[in-house]
């Protein structure tokens, strides 16, 4: 094994970023889709483009799993097998279910393998300019070996507690930040709807006692309707069943919650789940308003 080349399992949005990151801070890279242009994708970025997870596994010492649910990092696992070298960091930012987390944790941990829960609070486009925050769950030497990585693309890290504190923080960010989403959507779509230009409207909400950030990252995609994808709407939809599906067994009350998964499934419904995140605008979408005369 390379003691310095990272090997990238999911070359989605999120993983085609951070190899990209790598890359640039100097890192070897090696990376696995099961989509054929994403393999390609990252050979025009410089790194070097794996046919088999076996490949992966024999040739990095650290690998990044980036996929879309703890079900698929559950079946890379079982995959990777016995192809895993002792002493292998996996550095796994799925956002998923937290008690899968652990269990994968385990597993790699009886294989003499080490666990970090990475997962990562910012879209592709903001892990792209090195702007986003991680939240580590995972034994302290464990994150520590992940520092240089991390600051590829990264501007703080937080170690938030043992395997499966970065999946449960990560859904707290999540709830927050997709309900910040959905009140920035249903602000600008009232401003319309009363006369005042959104462009305007986002300009004083930036400006004063509302603000938050999804306005910088989301606001100008609303008011162009660009729902080109940094981050899709059906993974959010994912992150707010997991939500949902906690709160269940932790006794949570999560009203918001519930009515945004309602949104989000109408919106997924009608064919938007491959579009970003900012589409939750169309779950407010002006309404004419007959008067009778």
């Amino acid at each position: 094994m390379n003691s310095s080349t990272i090997g990238i399992v999911g070359l989605g949005l999120l993983g085609s970023a951070l190899a990209e990151r790598a890359l640039n801070g100097g890192f070897p890279v090696v990376g696995f889709d099961i989509r054929r242009n994403r393999r390609q994708m990252l050979k025009r970025l410089g790194g070097r483009p794996a046919e088999s997870l076996r490949e992966i596994a024999l040739c990095c010492r650290q690998i990044v799993f980036s996929l879309p649910t703890t079900s698929i990092v559950e079946s890379v696992v079982s995959e990777l097998g016995k192809d895993l070298q002792p002493g292998v960091l996996v550095i796994d930012t799925t956002t998923g279910d937290p008690a899968v987390t652990v269990s994968v944790g385990r597993r790699l941990s009886s294989r003499r393998g080490g666990y970090v829960d990475a997962t990562i609070a910012g879209s592709s486009a903001q892990a792209r300019a090195g702007d986003v925050i991680v939240l580590a769950g995972g034994g302290v030497r464990n994150v520590k070996a992940c520092e240089r990585f991390f600051a590829c693309f990264a501007r703080q890290v937080f170690h938030v507690g043992p395997v499966g504190a970065g999946a449960r923080m990560k859904l707290v960010v999540n709830l927050a930040l997709g309900l910040n989403r959905a009140v920035l959507a249903e602000a600008l779509e009232f401003a319309r709807s009363i006369g005042v230009r959104p462009e305007l409207a986002l300009e004083i909400l930036k400006a004063g006692p509302s603000f938050s950030r999804v306005m910088d990252s989301k606001g100008k995609k609303m008011i162009a309707r660009d729902f080109s994808t940094e981050a899709k709407l059906s993974q959010h939809l994912k992150d707010v069943r997991l939500i949902l599906a906690l709160g269940e067994r932790t006794g949570a009350e999560l009203p918001l919650s519930e009515l945004h998964a309602r949104l989000l499934s109408e919106l997924e419904a009608a064919g938007l789940g491959d579009f970003d995140n900012s589409a939750i605008i169309r779950a407010f979408k002006r309404r004419v308003i007959r008067r009778s005369s």
